[in-house]
Formats: structure tokens, sequence, C-alpha cells
């Protein structure tokens, strides 16, 4: 549903002439041309100065012109860009979804015109139903997806990108000219009723595992309980005895704990129960945009004082809060047209796509959706509040990430400018696309070392 609205939205800007075309701006030009909002006006969703949420972190570097005579485009080539998740298809690296080159927001085409280096690829099960046959059927899933990802890197292009076990391999393939392929778990509940996979697919080559997704698991409280699985409000009051185990045994293994998707409470028992630094690999700030899945101020300290990274997410939703307006100019918009949510744009006759994305032209020009300007806005105020050593990127593409600027990886050359725009220097612009990401998990490597 998230990748039919996107396609919505990007229909809707290109019919009005407005689409970003995912070239990089020229140098001397600044990343802000490419957005929506006007020279000396805030961007899309960004307060003028004066109203709320124009002060606090953040607040210093927003809306800074691009530094005179810095050309981004070296920093962007020489900075190794690691992007912490990318989901895929049941059906990735068959014939129906190449990864050169199928129609995905990330494939290795792509990757390269857009110079993103890495990714974490990652094997997701959606939370249902805990009985026998459900977790059989997560298992299946996830080794699904796990062997789709060997495939990829070791029969059809391990001339093109390499799965890494360790940091250090990373910048070891990358070095020699290659992709670099990692591997994340989205979701606690592949790991079994009694953890019994967890060994196994460490030994595939997972390197962090979220410890929940939508839903609650056997291993913690979600930030988004599901009414229709039958979740309360809390199941544990965080983390579970048995997720504790959980993180003990991801400790002792080396794979890296993620709080995304986690409740608060589960959050923040996981910087204190887990002995390596924790990551949140695709969450964004609440006191920016205030939604359930985005981490508050005391949960980002919590963070940094466990020596962790939050991996802000290219997720609209996540990135800048709907107004109320919107969302009931939409659905008027469908209602008028006779269409029930969610559309696809592609399946309708001609002249009733023409009308819809028409609507959709006049609803995002009045309230215009989030973009890459708002993105760096998350990335400011965590800087402000928890430190440049603590915070890094992810998309979350494949999985209903994508904001204007950075619809896919061809346009990942955007962050950057945008980075280099606000004065953010070329070291910190190298910590933020991998290096905090990449001490944590040589972190990670040392304490199971040591336990």
């Amino acid at each position: 549903m998230q990748r039919i609205a996107l396609t919505a939205l990007l229909l809707g800007l290109a019919l009005c002439g407005c689409a970003d075309d995912g070239a990089p701006p020229a140098a001397g030009s600044s990343p802000a041309a490419n957005t929506p909002a006007a020279a000396g006006e805030p961007a899309a969703g960004e307060p003028a100065a004066g109203e709320p949420g124009a002060g606090g972190p953040g607040a210093g570097r927003s809306a800074a012109a691009e530094p005179a005579g810095i050309d981004p485009r070296p920093i962007h080539a020489g900075a190794l860009t690691l992007d912490s998740h990318v989901d895929i298809p049941l059906d990735y690296a068959t014939a129906a979804v190449d990864p050169l080159d199928a129609e995905e927001q990330v494939n290795l085409l792509k990757m390269v015109e857009g110079g993103l280096d890495a990714a974490f690829f990652i094997v997701y099960v959606g939370q249902t139903q805990r009985t026998p046959e459900n977790y059989a059927q997560a298992s299946a899933d996830a080794q699904t997806k796990f062997d789709a990802i060997r495939r990829m890197t070791t029969e059809l292009y391990p001339e093109r990108i390499t799965l890494a076990y360790r940091a250090d391999d990373v910048e070891r393939i990358a070095a020699e000219g290659r992709l670099v392929a990692a591997i994340g778990i989205e979701n606690g509940y592949a790991l079994g009723p009694e953890l019994g996979e967890l060994d196994r697919y460490y030994e595939l080559g997972a390197r962090y595992v979220t410890l929940v997704h939508n839903g609650h698991n056997d291993l913690a409280d979600s930030a988004q309980p599901r009414a229709q699985l039958g979740d309360v409000a809390a199941e544990h009051g965080g983390i579970s005895e048995l997720g504790a185990r959980a993180i003990r045994r991801m400790n002792e293994l080396g794979i890296m704990v993620d709080i995304s998707h986690a409740s608060k409470q589960t959050a923040l028992e996981a910087t204190q129960l887990s002995a390596a630094p924790v990551i949140a690999s695709h969450s964004s700030v609440r006191a920016v945009a205030n939604h359930a899945r985005n981490l508050d101020d005391e949960t980002l300290l919590a963070l940094r004082d466990n020596g962790g990274v939050v991996q802000i997410v290219a997720f609209e939703d996540y990135v800048k809060t709907e107004p109320p307006e919107r969302a009931a100019a939409m659905r008027a918009l469908e209602a008028s047209l006779g269409l029930e949510p969610p559309v696809d744009p592609a399946a309708l006759p001609e002249e009733q796509r023409f009308a819809f994305l028409r609507g959709v032209r006049d609803i995002n020009a009045q309230w215009p959706p989030a973009n890459v300007q708002d993105l760096v806005d998350h990335i400011d105020y965590a800087v402000e509040l928890i430190g440049i050593d603590h915070v890094g990127i992810s998309s979350d593409f494949g999985g209903g990430g994508g904001i204007i600027g950075w619809t896919d990886a061809r346009e990942t050359p955007n962050v950057t400018y945008e980075l280099v725009a606000r004065g953010y220097p070329e070291e910190e612009i190298r910590k933020v696309w991998s290096g905090n990401l990449l001490r944590v998990w040589r972190e990670a490597e040392r304490i199971a070392a040591e336990l």
C-alpha cells in the first residue's frame, strides 16, 4: 500500500512537471534547487522563524545555503555510502525480480548510478498469530530471503556484489570496486518461539535483528500494537524474559540489536540489557514528526549513552506528519471519483487516472510531501541532541520508503548534497553515511569476542 501511495505521489508530481528527475545539481548550485521550496522560503514542512519547531536541536543548520566554492560531487564519491534498510520481496533474485535491473527502488545498476556502495538487504517476516504453523511459515519465508541474497551474491552477480560478514569486509569489498551486501532480520518473530533459529541465521550472515515489528511478539512490545492480532497496549511491559535471552545471545554472537519498531519501554530496556551498542536501523525523530515509529528525546539520549546509532529513515510518514486537512482532501478526491483506497493509478482508466493525478498534484501543491530537506531536518535535530557520532541514514526502500529527492537509489547523491549545503564537513558526512554504523558493528564484534 505504501508503494502504491508513493507511485501516485510521483505520478502526480510528474503530471505537473515538478518531479525531480534524479539528476544531481550542477556544481556550484544548491541541492535546495531540487526541492519544492522556493529560494529564501522554508522547505516543505520546515517551520518559519518563530513558528513551533523552529528552535531547539537542529535549528542551527536549517535552511543553510551551500558553502561557497564546495563541489559536493567528490564528497559523495569519496564517502562509503551505506543504507541500513532495503527490503526485498519473496521472489527476489529470480527471473521475476532480477537484482541487476528489476523495477525496484534499489537494484544493482541504480546503486552504481547513485553511488550507493552498500546496503543491508532485509530478511523481513510479518507478524501473524503465534501458532506453530505460523512460526514454521515465518522461518520458511526468512529462509527464502536468505537464499535470495546468497543467490545474488554468489551465483548471479558475484563480480558485482559481495556479502559482508564483518564490518571490515564492508570497507574491503568497496575498496575492491564491488557493491556490498549485508543482512538484517526484521522482526524477531523469525527467530522461533525458543530462539532456535538465531545461531543458524548468524551463520547465514545476519548481523542485526529488529526485535519486533508491527504487533507484539514473544520477545517484546511493539510501537504499533495490532488489534487484529489481539494485542493489548503492552503485553510484556517492554522486553520479555525470552527477549532478554535473545539480546544476550545476540551479544555473544556479534549481532546488533535493533530497536526500530519497538515501543518506547522496549527500546529503553534494550539499551540497558545489551552489552553492545544498539541501533535503530530505520527510525526518525519524534520531536520533528510525531509518529509512534519515531524516537523521542529520552530514547535518543539513552541510545547515545549506550553508544548506539539512529539511522534516520526516508519514510514519508516518519519524516513529515500529514496534516489532517491533507488526509481529508485525499479522501474527498477519492470519493469524488468513486475510488476506494488504496488507489493504484496505473490500474485506472485513462480519464479517471488523469483526474486523480491532477487532484493529487493540487493537494501536493497545497500540502507539499516530504523531501530531502525534511529528512535532513531530522538529521540536524539528532546531531544537535545526541552528537554526530550517533546518527546515520537509511531509506526503507522496498518497504514503503522514499521521499521527494530520494525516491530510489539513483537519487542517493541528493542526500549528500543537502548535507553539504547545510555545512556538514566531509568527515562528518562520512560518519553519517557509514562510519557510525560500522563503529557499532565493530563494537558488537569486539564484545562478542569477550563474552
